[in-house]
C-alpha cells in the first residue's frame, strides 16, 4: 500500500528529473534511495555531464548510497525512480539487494520520449550467437584460475 511518504519521495524524483532537464544537465530521470524513512542518496541522470553511459539516475544513486552507508548491500532500502528502470539499472538494483522499487513513468513512456530499451530486451532473449553484439568466449582454462582460487580461499565473503 502506498503511503503519503512514498508519494513525497516520488515527487522528489520528479523534481530531480525536471531540474536536470531545465538546467540542461542531462536526461529526464531522477532517483532517491531511502532507508528507515531517511534519504540515503539521490541523483539525477548524469550520463552527459560525466561522459559515462552507466551514470543513469538509479546507478548514480546506488553508488552514492553504498558510499554513504559504507556497504555494497542495500537491503532494507527502497528506491524511488522517476521512470521504470532500464535493464542495466534493474540489474544493479537486484545486485544491490534493494527491497522495493517505486517508479513513475513506464518503459513505454520512456520509449515514446526517445529512451527506448526494447532492443536490449530483445537481444537478451536471443541465444548469444544470434545477438547483434559479437560475444566470444576465450581462454577459458586460464580464466578459470581466479574462480578456482575464490572457491578455495577461506577469506571469501558472500555478496
Amino acid at each position: 500500500m502506498n503511503t503519503a511518504e512514498d508519494e513525497k519521495f516520488m515527487r522528489m524524483t520528479f523534481e530531480l528529473a525536471e531540474s536536470n532537464v531545465k538546467l540542461l544537465a542531462g536526461g529526464p530521470f531522477g532517483a532517491i534511495i531511502v532507508k528507515d524513512g531517511k534519504i540515503i542518496a539521490s541523483s539525477a541522470n548524469q550520463v552527459v555531464k560525466s561522459n559515462d553511459p552507466t551514470a543513469h539516475a538509479e546507478i548514480s544513486a546506488i553508488r552514492l548510497a553504498c558510499k554513504n552507508l559504507g556497504t555494497y548491500d542495500l537491503q532494507g532500502c527502497t528506491i524511488y525512480t522517476s521512470c521504470e528502470p532500464c535493464p542495466m539499472c534493474l540489474g544493479a538494483i537486484y545486485w544491490a539487494r534493494i527491497n522495493s522499487v517505486y517508479f513513475g513513468n513506464s518503459k513505454a513512456d520512456a520509449a515514446a520520449t526517445g529512451f527506448d530499451d526494447h532492443h536490449i530486451y530483445q537481444e537478451l532473449a536471443k541465444p548469444m550467437a544470434e545477438r547483434s553484439l559479437k560475444m566470444t568466449q576465450l581462454l577459458t582454462d586460464e580464466a578459470s584460475t581466479a574462480f578456482k582460487l575464490w572457491r578455495e580461499t577461506d577469506a571469501k565473503f558472500d555478496y
